[in-house]
């Protein structure tokens, strides 16, 4: 007869408190809009919701050079920088941010401390806002046919920071094992070719931009929150 053990381990993994607390907002505002699109909260104007919400969060870079311009930055504009990680347009579009959120966020806690990764996921959707903003001031062809740039929303670019943050740890061990560098590259590579099939195969706007700045982001500053700070890099490069 089998011994029923003393501690029996969780099905899942759970998820670190921070890995929460990013994921947890995405889903509240979603299961709302869910709701209130079914005809369940809301009444008649629940339909609505969900462009109001987008209207409200979205990020939208010609507000920003009219804050550079006219040096006036009222705060629910700048919210924005923020606000745009925790609102989608669909269903889909928030499980696919959130399973990635969930996903990388416990893999890369095991590595960073919980304020570093909170850091790494903001910190990447507003550098990515700025570079969006930029890349698309910069380049006319990405602009609207109305010469006005594309608002950005949903939690991809903060993700995308995870990515890079995911492909810095890799880098680090392959680097420490003698392993070839690049590999740890491979899941960002991959990332960007399924965006540029989707893209080519049913059309789509110039958020790959902010995706692959938040990657950037993400990649550069695990420099700075790794635990060890550059001193490990310095290491890490020493052995190269």
């Amino acid at each position: 007869m089998s011994q029923r053990p003393d501690h029996m381990e969780p099905p899942l993994n759970p998820l670190p408190p921070v890995v929460w607390a990013l994921a947890l907002p995405m889903i509240v505002l979603e299961a709302v809009l869910q709701l209130a699109s079914a005809g369940l909260i809301g009444g008649q104007d629940g339909v609505g919701w969900r462009l109001t919400v987008l209207q409200r969060m979205a990020f939208v870079p010609d507000q920003l050079l009219w804050m550079f311009e006219t040096r006036q930055f009222p705060l629910p504009e700048l919210a924005r920088l923020l606000a745009y990680s925790f609102a989608h347009v669909s269903l889909s579009h928030a499980a696919f941010v959130v399973v990635f959120v969930m996903a990388l966020g416990k893999f890369v806690s095991e590595v960073f401390r919980p304020w570093a990764v909170a850091v790494l996921f903001l910190g990447s959707a507003i550098g990515a806002a700025l570079i969006y903003t930029a890349v698309l001031n910069a380049v006319p062809a990405l602009q609207l046919d109305t010469g006005q740039m594309l608002p950005l929303v949903g939690g991809y670019p903060g993700a995308f920071g995870l990515i890079g943050a995911f492909t810095f740890v890799l880098w680090l061990r392959l680097g420490a094992d003698g392993g070839p560098g690049w590999r740890a590259f491979t899941l960002i590579g991959m990332m960007m070719a399924i965006r540029l099939i989707f893209g080519l195969l049913f059309g789509g706007g110039p958020d790959w931009v902010a995706d692959l700045a938040g990657f950037a982001m993400g990649f550069g500053l695990s420099f700075l929150l790794v635990p060890g700070g550059p001193s490990r890099l310095l290491a890490h490069l020493r052995q190269r």
